[in-house]
């Protein structure tokens, strides 16, 4: 993890409900959903469409179950109440090949709390497709 103006403790938070929204648990949840993310949240998926706050919790609420996990992840400071995460996710569907994008997210602290205002995932090859 990166980061000059966060602690390590700031990254860690960070860290943690990133993959927070890849479980299950929270995508079906749409009060934690709401939570988490910012009114005017905005996403530019893998899939090359953009969401709103609204549409990503609809789609999220609907979509198969999926287990995901984050590799090589890093914080940067953007300010002392935003940071620009990044990182590796591994995204895992019954019956489907493992799913690989990189992925990049702004959280903001608002209310003593952080929420993400912004993310984009780009699909990559694995590995062993290279």
């Amino acid at each position: 993890m990166t980061g000059n103006a966060f602690s390590a403790q700031t990254g860690e938070q960070l860290k943690k409900l990133e993959e927070a929204l890849l479980s299950d648990a929270v995508r079906k949840d749409p009060q934690e959903l709401h939570f988490l993310l910012a009114d005017e949240f905005r996403e530019l998926g893998a899939s090359g469409q953009r969401w709103s706050k609204a549409e990503i919790i609809s789609e999220l609420l609907t979509a198969p179950p999926a287990r995901g996990r984050l590799e090589s992840f890093e914080v940067y400071p953007l300010s002392g109440e935003a940071a620009l995460v990044t990182y590796r996710a591994v995204s895992e569907t019954e019956g489907s090949p493992p799913m690989e994008s990189l992925r990049s997210s702004i959280w903001v602290r608002r209310d003593d709390r952080w929420q993400m205002l912004f993310h984009q995932g780009t699909l990559t090859r694995s590995e062993s497709g290279r």
